[in-house]
Formats: C-alpha cells, sequence, structure tokens
C-alpha cells in the first residue's frame, strides 16, 4: 500500500475500478454461462452421433465383408474404384455470446446406385448395400467434425474466460477494494487528526482568553 496516494481523487477512482471490475466479472459469467449451455446441447448430440457411429461402422464391415465374400476382392475393389468421388464442404461462422464459431457444411455424400460410377457389370446387391452404408458413414464423419470443430473453439474460449473471471473476483477486484479501505481508512485517521487539532487549538484560545479575564 506505500505506492497508494491516500486522497478524496484515489479513493473515488478505486470506487469507479471497483464498479468497472465488478461489472466485467458479471458479463463474463453470463457469457461463460451461455458458452457452457452450447457446449453441452452440442456435446449431447455428440455423444449420440458417436453412439451412432459405431453403430454404422458395425453395419457397414458387416455389409463390406458380405461383398467380399460372395462377390470377391477384385468386383468389389473395381466398384469402389468407379464409385470413388470428391465431396464439396463449406466452412462458414456463427456468433455464440460473442464469439465466433466455426460450422462445417457438406454436399450430401449418400447416392443412389446409378450415381456412383460403375456400371451393371460391377454391380450387385451387396456392393450396393455397402455403399450405401459406407457413404452414410462418411456424412455422419463430416457432421461430427463440424460438432468437433465448434466444441473445441467452445472449451478453449470457456476456459479463457473463466481465467478471466477469476482473475477479478480473486486478484483484481480483492486488491481494489483493499486500496479503497486503506485509502479510506488513512482519510478518517487525517480526519480524526484535523479534529483534535482543531478541537485543541480552540481550547487554547478559550484557555488564553480566560487568563486575560482573570488579569483583568
Amino acid at each position: 500500500m506505500d505506492q497508494v496516494s491516500a486522497t478524496r481523487s484515489e479513493l473515488l477512482a478505486r470506487r469507479g475500478q471497483i464498479r468497472l471490475a465488478v461489472q466485467g466479472r458479471d458479463l463474463l459469467s453470463e457469457k461463460r454461462a451461455a458458452l457452457m449451455k452450447e457446449f453441452q446441447r452440442l456435446g449431447t448430440s455428440v455423444l449420440e452421433a458417436m453412439r451412432e457411429l459405431e453403430r454404422g461402422a458395425a453395419a457397414a464391415r458387416r455389409a463390406l465383408g458380405e461383398a467380399l465374400a460372395l462377390d470377391g476382392p477384385e468386383f468389389v475393389g473395381s466398384a469402389a474404384v468407379a464409385a470413388s468421388s470428391s465431396i464439396g464442404v463449406e466452412l462458414t461462422t456463427r456468433s455464440v455470446a460473442g464469439v465466433r464459431i466455426a460450422e462445417l457444411s457438406h454436399e450430401p455424400v449418400a447416392r443412389s446406385s446409378m450415381a456412383r460410377g460403375y456400371g451393371l457389370p460391377f454391380s450387385s446387391a451387396r456392393v450396393d448395400v455397402a455403399g450405401d452404408a459406407f457413404e452414410r458413414q462418411m456424412e455422419r464423419l463430416l457432421d461430427l467434425a463440424a460438432v468437433e470443430l465448434t466444441l473445441r473453439r467452445l472449451a478453449e474460449e470457456i476456459a479463457s474466460t473463466t481465467r478471466r473471471v477469476s482473475a477479478l473476483e480473486h486478484v483484481v477486484i480483492p486488491r481494489l477494494e483493499g486500496e479503497r479501505d486503506f485509502i479510506a481508512l488513512v482519510l478518517d485517521e487525517r480526519e480524526l487528526e484535523d479534529r483534535v487539532r482543531l478541537m485543541r487549538a480552540k481550547s487554547m484560545r478559550m484557555d488564553a482568553r480566560d487568563e486575560v479575564v482573570v488579569l483583568a
């Protein structure tokens, strides 16, 4: 507290700084609550998406195994090469409590058997079933990747906001309140000392006047 100037202006300044710090803490707490609500909402959907992904992976493996066993690796491999294609994706952003969140959108992945590019010589019901299963898996993976991007950004911002709230609540505000109380205490002591000096001066003047009256 040695560096703190105990003046009225400093006391007013500390009070104003405390108000701003408290307002900042409250706003950041509200922001954190909004971010956590969005994080929990997306987290629930991610858990369900992961369970669906596991179920889909098992179904896709069974379909592929059946096609390989009954149609042969060369037949399935040729169909896979013919059906290969690119998928268009796009990144956009939206705002959650003032935080820019990336979102990934993509073109439809699932196709009809006629749109996969392989002709009838490389087509079978089993190949089509496997193709359907893996295209659905690719769609799930892309959707899950989009949500994961958002969850990571939200987690980073929640951690950063929590650190700022903690710093304000446990460091900045207590320090400012301590300085405010110190300044107020020093000013009160000075005021008390001034009153004592005034009372002494008044008493001395009254004593001197009484002595003059007696001598007269």
